[in-house]
């Protein structure tokens, strides 16, 4: 019998459980469908594109207002792909869910590891929340109603932005500087995959993994959070959903696991791709839209 690495998993059976692309068959589809919408969506939605908000590189971003008069609603997207790949340009299609309802949408770039340090990850999507705070009302936002969702490795970013301490990262910045987050499908509990075959290529330390797990962090900004997750994934995407929102219920934030039957890791982001999908409409209803 194979010795357990993590809980009852010997080491290819955690590998096999972090490795989304080996479990779906048709990935490249719902890739496909990603970028087509995205394309669509940054030609025709009179959008501010490749905005910086630092100065390396990658510290972009693209806004996508909403119509009519403000200030709007500020959504915050950021895009997975376990924080080592991927784009901001094939994510455009989580403009949908928000800003034909009245809410603009911001869809964020950020430097990906090995290429940085997670700890370097994290501080350039905080700072692209500050710029977000300190800039919305230059295209028609309400700072005071910023919310956030992202897939996958996005769902960590997402639940680390609400994990923040805004004031003592920076006199001024109000404690619930982001009211609301969605992480889809995220992960909470970096120990497995830091202990798993995806480490190979981040390289985390035993320390960067706890250091880096919100599910071990106290929010104190309080806030709403909603942790949908396809019935359809392996069971540690399902607990490490279900993790998050014991931990983080029982310090005072509303929140909420979410298993959606039917859906898998690749299929439940896609949902933001219709507007009227079942997820949509949960977020918009979480951040105030109805």
């Amino acid at each position: 019998m194979a010795d357990t690495v993590f809980g009852d998993y010997d080491q290819q059976r955690l590998n096999a459980e972090y490795n989304n692309r080996a479990k779906v068959a048709n990935v490249d589809d719902y890739k496909a469908a990603q970028s087509v919408t995205s394309d669509r969506v940054r030609a025709t939605a009179n959008g501010r594109l490749d905005v910086a908000y630092g100065d390396a590189p990658d510290e972009r971003l693209d806004i996508f207002p909403a119509s009519g008069p403000g200030p709007h609603p500020v959504h915050v997207f950021f895009h997975g792909g376990y924080w080592k790949s991927n784009r901001k340009e094939d994510f455009a299609f989580a403009a949908n869910p928000f800003v034909e309802f009245g809410a603009t949408v911001v869809v964020a770039e950020y430097a990906l590891i090995p290429g940085v340090t997670m700890a370097e990850l994290i501080r350039q999507c905080r700072a692209a929340l500050v710029w977000v705070w300190r800039n919305a009302g230059s295209f028609g936002g309400d700072p005071g109603r910023i919310s956030v969702s992202g897939h996958s490795a996005g769902g960590h970013i997402t639940a680390m932005m609400m994990a923040t301490d805004w004031p003592a990262l920076e006199k001024g910045l109000p404690a619930d500087l982001v009211k609301a987050g969605i992480g889809i499908s995220g992960l909470y509990d970096l120990i497995p995959v830091q202990l798993s075959s995806q480490n190979d290529d981040l390289g985390l330390t035993a320390d960067e993994a706890l250091e880096f797990s919100p599910v071990l962090m106290t929010p104190p900004g309080g806030g709403k959070l909603l942790l949908p997750v396809g019935g359809d994934e392996g069971p540690e995407f399902i607990r490490q959903a279900d993790d998050l929102a014991a931990a983080w219920s029982a310090k005072g934030v509303e929140a909420r696991s979410w298993i959606l039957p039917g859906d898998n890791h690749f299929s439940i982001v896609n949902q933001y791709i219709d507007p009227n999908s079942v997820l949509s409409r949960a977020a918009r209803a979480l951040i105030g839209l109805g």
